[in-house]
């Protein structure tokens, strides 16, 4: 299995000073490392990651990293989306872990997701979801008892039950590109949906608590979580 990460977003309101959004620090460390820590907890090698083109600094900053095998792709892209469609040549020949650079989570929780989707063989997506709401345009989800997603977006109502930031896909998925673009889908959870009534298998696991990083504020949120332990 492969890790994805999408990191390509301007980030207006969270850059400082010119930093691209992935170097923005939450408890003293940026945000992309937050994001290959939780990829090494997976026991995951092989990134493939997306940047704007005014984010040639992240790429910079990675490059004394040995361990994991990244390549970089330096694009702007309107939207999650694309930036996901992107990336899709590097992850067409096995299931990969996606995750968004802006989402704080606990390294295990990570593992233990993983570890959890791969026991879906039936699956083309696991979705990491969670009941800690903490977000602006919280993307809701509902589940069956067998925990096969029924509906996601407005669809799914007041669930209280939303996408953490991170995944597992198979690349089958990928079939799916024209027809979100003819449809002038303009965003990830878009594509989400449209995947449910395409009749994709989907699943949601269960995570704990994430904190997605997008505004000033949510930097003293995300730290208070990381000093608890990734507990509170």
């Amino acid at each position: 299995m492969k890790a994805a990460i999408i990191a390509a977003g301007q980030g207006e309101r969270l850059q400082r000073a010119g930093v691209p959004k992935p170097l923005v620090k939450v408890a003293g460390v940026p945000l992309i490392d937050h994001t290959l820590n939780a990829i090494r907890a997976a026991g995951l090698h092989q990134v493939a990651c997306i940047i704007n083109q005014q984010s040639a600094a992240v790429a910079e900053h990675c490059a004394a990293i040995t361990d994991l095998s990244l390549t970089f792709v330096h694009r702007t892209t309107p939207s999650s989306m694309e930036s996901l469609f992107t990336l899709a040549p590097y992850l067409l020949d096995d299931a990969f872990l996606l995750l968004t650079v802006d989402a704080i989570v606990a390294p295990f929780a990570v593992r233990d997701f993983v570890r959890a989707a791969q026991m879906r063989s039936d699956a083309a997506g696991v979705l990491a979801v969670s009941t800690f709401i903490d977000d602006e345009k919280p993307l809701r989800v509902t589940c069956g008892v067998d925990g096969r997603v029924t509906a996601i977006g407005e669809s799914a109502g007041d669930s209280p039950s939303i996408t953490a930031g991170f995944y597992v896909f198979r690349p089958t998925i990928f079939a799916e590109i024209a027809a979100a673009r003819a449809a002038r889908f303009t965003a990830l959870r878009q594509f989400l949906a449209h995947l449910v009534a395409r009749g994709y298998r989907l699943f949601g696991e269960r995570v704990p608590k994430s904190v997605d990083v997008d505004r000033p504020e949510d930097v003293a949120t995300a730290e208070a979580f990381i000093r608890s332990g990734y507990t509170a």
